[in-house]
């Protein structure tokens, strides 16, 4: 793979700048931003009453943990428009959530806000190797998801050609790629699997194309996805971590030169990570609940926003801030089976370890009488036999139940036989309910 490591001579001043220097400018961000939401959103104004604080009672970075916590369904009960700060005229932009889990979550920008999620997303793509004069071929989805948006925007920011295809089409998306040669892509890891599927089959060696870097976003990867990916398309594999309620992708980043978590960018960002049950805030280096608040939203602030990603907080390396570390899963997303916990990414880890079996997978939920059962359904690779398929399920079987204590069922398909993604898979195949 091509060096990508940045020049440290283009970082930002921020991105240089001493962690008291920081401090004090989070803590002036913090005071504004916490005033701003409580003077012009109802819900902070009764919550904050609620809970017996003001915006005065925040003199330091501690007092944060004084404040409530916000939630999703805060967030819904406010749709469409509940959660503005500013008049819905001057918002420039609307993004909303899919909406699958529930009400949808509507995220509202002032013209300040488009801009300052432009420059950050140019520095998270600067910080994941791409430069500019680069290809960027933005195959995140276009519309209310903020993926395809976010990377257009933040391409065209840091002096990128952008390319818009949008998700979908995969056979297209090949041939662009073989016709314009770009040098990054910006993708769902899920997707890229199935863009590289139909490299191969297309007869089409994904290693000998023009792609230096691929960001990878909206939805939790493993560091063994990384090393499948970079091994079949010969580039930089890096991670990219945002959500549509606090920004949109370029909360945080992965830097090129260390791939060893995401850089979150703490001059418009303040990371706090709690206990899921408790609600505790935790000290750096502890396992828990990812909570965002924004320091420089206009139109939509966010106040200790729980994001319900599973991570820890770990010191900066490549930049000052801190980094978090890939996230492992969501809350909201663990499979409790007979009184285990476990996430779909774990068994995506054990599934890579296996030679024959490809990633593409799903985690199917049924129940046999009164018990709760799991069936890991996963593809064999297109060179493996039956009898590989075979063994390699008993593989996955025996690895489940020693790495994470549970006996699951193995259905090994066949190559296409699990759904594909122009966005994000669908691990989680629940068919309790229609039993």
């Amino acid at each position: 793979m091509l060096d990508r490591t940045p020049d440290p001579t283009d970082l930002e001043p921020i991105e240089r700048a001493s962690v008291d220097e920081l401090r004090a400018l989070q803590l002036e961000r913090l005071q504004w931003s916490v005033r701003h939401a409580v003077a012009n959103v109802p819900h902070y104004r009764e919550a904050f009453a609620a809970a017996g604080v003001h915006p005065d009672d925040v003199r330091e970075l501690s007092d944060l943990a004084r404040l409530p916590l916000l939630t999703k369904a805060h967030l819904r009960a406010g749709y469409p428009f509940g959660m503005l700060a500013v008049p819905r005229a001057q918002v420039s932009r609307v993004h909303a959530s899919s909406g699958t889990t529930g009400q949808a979550t509507v995220a509202g920008y002032t013209a300040r806000d488009v801009h300052t999620w432009s420059q950050l997303m140019a520095r998270s793509l600067r910080a994941g190797g791409v430069r500019p004069g680069d290809m960027v071929h933005v195959a995140y989805g276009y519309g209310l998801f903020t993926g395809g948006l976010g990377a257009h925007y933040g391409a065209e920011a840091l002096g990128c050609t952008v390319v818009p295809v949008s998700g979908g089409m995969t056979e297209r998306q090949v041939q662009l790629i073989r016709d314009f040669s770009p040098d990054a892509i910006m993708v769902t890891p899920s997707y890229m699997l199935a863009i590289l599927d139909e490299m191969e089959r297309q007869g089409v060696d994904p290693a000998s194309t023009s792609l230096k870097v691929g960001v990878f976003g909206a939805e939790p990867w493993t560091n063994h996805m990384r090393a499948e990916v970079e091994r079949r398309l010969d580039l930089h594999a890096v991670d990219i971590y945002g959500l549509s309620e606090v920004m949109g992708p370029g909360v945080a980043m992965e830097c090129v030169d260390t791939k060893d978590g995401l850089h979150l960018w703490e001059d418009h960002f303040y990371p706090e990570i709690i206990d899921p049950v408790t609600e505790e805030v935790l000290p750096d280096g502890e396992e828990g609940e990812l909570v965002l608040t924004s320091l420089t939203k206009e139109a939509m602030p966010v106040i200790r926003y729980r994001t319900r990603d599973l991570t820890r907080l770990l010191p900066g390396t490549a930049r000052p801030m801190r980094r978090i570390e890939k996230i492992t899963g969501r809350s909201d997303d663990m499979i409790i089976l007979r009184g285990v916990n476990l996430f779909p990414m774990q068994v995506e880890e054990l599934i890579l370890r296996i030679p024959a079996l490809s990633p593409h997978f799903q985690c199917v939920l049924h129940r046999e009488g009164t018990l709760d059962e799991m069936t890991v359904r996963v593809e064999r690779r297109e060179d493996a036999s039956a009898d590989d398929a075979a063994t390699a399920g008993a593989a996955l079987r025996g690895l489940v139940k020693a790495g994470l204590g549970v006996t699951v069922g193995v259905d090994v398909v066949d190559p296409g036989g699990i759904e594909r993604s122009v966005g994000k898979m669908r691990r989680i195949v629940d068919q309790r309910a229609t039993r």
